[in-house]
C-alpha cells in the first residue's frame, strides 16, 4: 500500500509538471491572426457600445404594444370654503385612451426592425474592428519581412565589401570600389534601423487595436501567408447582397418606411377614449331623484369619445405624402447601396487578384533569378569580368525584387481585407 501511494503521488507530480509546461508553452505561443481578431472584438469599446444599443432597442419592443396609462381624476365640487374643503359633490373619474385596433401591431413591427437594424450595426462594427486589426497585423508582418529582407541585403553588401577589399588588395580594382561598397553597406544598415523603428510602431498600433498597454510585449505569428482568392466573382457579389450589413439595413429601412405609410393612412381612422365616473353627492338635494321619490347619494357615468380628423388636408394628407416620399427614398437608397457594393466587390477583387499574381511571380521566379544572378556576379567581379557598377546594380535589383514582392503581398492582403469589408463577411470560413 505505501508503495502504491508513493507511485501515485509521483505520477500526479509528473502530470502536474507536464500540465504546467504545456500551459507555459501555450502562453508563449505566438498569437495568430484569428486570435488577435477575437481579442480586439472582445476588448473594443465600440463593439461594446453597439451591443448596448442593440440591447436597448430590443427592450423598446414591448413598449409599442403596452396600453396607455389610465388617467384618474378627482373633482372636489361646490366647496364653499376652499378647493379642498367640504364639497357638495365629489367625482371619481378613470379614463383610458386607445389607438385604433391594429396600429400597435404596425408600431411593434417597426420596433422589431429597429432592433434588427441595431444588431446589423453591431455586426458592422465587429466587421470594421476585424478589418482594422487585420490591417494593423498585416502591416506588422510586412515591416517585419522588410526588416528581414534588408538584413539579408546587409549581408550581401557586407560580402561585396569583403570581395572589393580582397580585389583591391590584389590591385585588381580601384579604391573607389571599396569606398562605394562601404557607402552602400552603411546606408543599408541605417535603413535597417528605419525598418526596426517601423516594426516597433506597428506593435504599438496593434496593441492599440487590442486595447492593451502600448509598451506591452506582443508575440504574434509573423509568417507571411498568401492564399489565392479561388472564388467566382458572381458568387462574391451574390454573397455581398445577402451578407453586407448596409444592404440589409437599407432593406429593413425600406420595410419600416412601408409600414410608416400604412400608419400614416391609419391616421384617418379615429382613436378612442373610454372612461367611467362615479359621482358622490354629499348634499342629498344635489343628487338626482330616483323613481321612488328619494334622492340618490351616488351614480355612475360612462364616457366614450373619439377624435375627428377634421383638418385632414393639413395633417393626415401631408403625413401620407411624406410617408410615400420616405418610402421612395428608402428604396432608392437600397438600390444605390447594392450597385455601389457590386462595383466595389468587382474592383477590389480584380486588384487583389493582380497583386496576388504579381507577388507569386516575384516569389517563385524573379527572386530566385535575382539570387542566382548575385552569385554569378560575385564570381564574375572577382574574375574581373564585370565592373563594380554592374555588381552594385545586380545587388540592388535583387533587393528591389524582394521589396516588390512584399509590396505586392501587402497590396493583396489589404485588398483582401477591403473585399471582406465590402462583402460584409470573412472570405475564409
Amino acid at each position: 500500500m505505501p508503495k502504491i501511494r508513493i507511485g501515485g503521488a509521483l505520477m500526479l507530480a509528473i502530470a502536474t509538471v507536464g500540465f504546467l509546461a504545456s500551459n507555459a508553452r501555450a502562453a508563449d505561443a505566438p498569437l495568430s491572426e484569428s486570435q488577435l481578431v477575437e481579442i480586439a472584438i472582445e476588448a473594443n469599446p465600440a463593439v461594446k457600445s453597439a451591443r448596448y444599443r442593440w440591447d436597448a432597442a430590443v427592450h423598446s419592443i414591448k413598449q409599442t404594444v403596452a396600453p396607455n396609462d389610465p388617467i384618474f381624476t378627482y373633482t372636489n365640487s361646490d366647496s364653499v370654503k376652499n378647493p379642498v374643503g367640504r364639497a357638495a359633490l365629489r367625482e371619481f373619474n378613470f379614463t383610458e385612451a386607445f389607438q385604433f385596433p391594429g396600429k400597435a401591431l404596425y408600431q411593434r413591427d417597426q420596433a422589431v426592425r429597429s432592433a434588427d437594424i441595431a444588431h446589423l450595426m453591431l455586426a458592422a462594427t465587429v466587421r470594421d474592428v476585424r478589418a482594422a486589426t487585420e490591417t494593423a497585423y498585416f502591416q506588422l508582418v510586412l515591416d517585419s519581412s522588410l526588416s528581414e529582407v534588408n538584413a539579408e541585403n546587409v549581408q550581401n553588401l557586407d560580402q561585396v565589401v569583403r570581395v572589393a577589399e580582397t580585389a583591391y588588395s590584389a590591385s585588381s580594382v580601384q579604391q573607389t570600389d571599396v569606398i562605394s561598397s562601404e557607402f552602400n553597406l552603411a546606408a543599408a544598415r541605417q535603413l535597417q534601423h528605419q525598418y526596426l523603428t517601423a516594426v516597433a510602431n506597428d506593435e504599438t498600433a496593434l496593441n492599440l487595436q487590442l486595447y492593451r498597454p502600448v509598451g506591452e510585449p506582443l508575440s504574434v505569428d509573423r509568417t507571411l501567408k498568401l492564399e489565392a482568392l479561388n472564388y467566382p466573382l458572381d458568387a462574391l457579389i451574390d454573397r455581398a447582397y445577402v451578407a453586407r450589413q448596409e444592404i440589409l439595413e437599407a432593406a429593413l429601412n425600406e420595410r419600416n418606411a412601408n409600414t410608416a405609410l400604412y400608419l400614416a393612412k391609419m391616421e384617418y381612422l379615429p382613436d378612442f377614449t373610454a372612461g367611467v365616473q362615479y359621482d358622490d353627492y354629499l348634499v342629498p338635494s344635489f343628487a338626482p331623484m330616483s323613481t321612488g321619490g328619494r334622492f340618490q347619494t351616488g351614480d355612475w357615468v360612462g364616457i366614450i369619445g373619439f377624435n375627428l380628423p377634421v383638418f385632414f388636408w393639413m395633417k393626415q394628407d401631408e403625413d401620407v405624402v411624406r410617408a410615400k416620399a420616405s418610402l421612395a427614398a428608402a428604396r432608392s437608397d437600397e438600390n444605390l447601396i447594392k450597385i455601389q457594393t457590386a462595383a466595389a466587390v468587382v474592383t477590389l477583387f480584380r486588384s487583389a487578384q493582380y497583386a496576388y499574381e504579381t507577388a507569386i511571380l516575384y516569389r517563385d521566379s524573379l527572386i530566385p533569378l535575382a539570387r542566382q544572378n548575385l552569385r554569378v556576379a560575385l564570381t564574375a567581379y572577382q574574375g574581373g569580368k564585370i565592373d563594380f557598377t554592374t555588381l552594385s546594380t545586380i545587388v540592388q535589383s535583387g533587393f528591389a525584387a524582394r521589396v516588390n514582392f512584399l509590396q505586392a503581398a501587402n497590396q493583396f492582403l489589404a485588398g483582401e481585407v477591403s473585399l471582406e469589408q465590402a462583402i460584409g463577411a470573412p472570405l475564409h470560413q
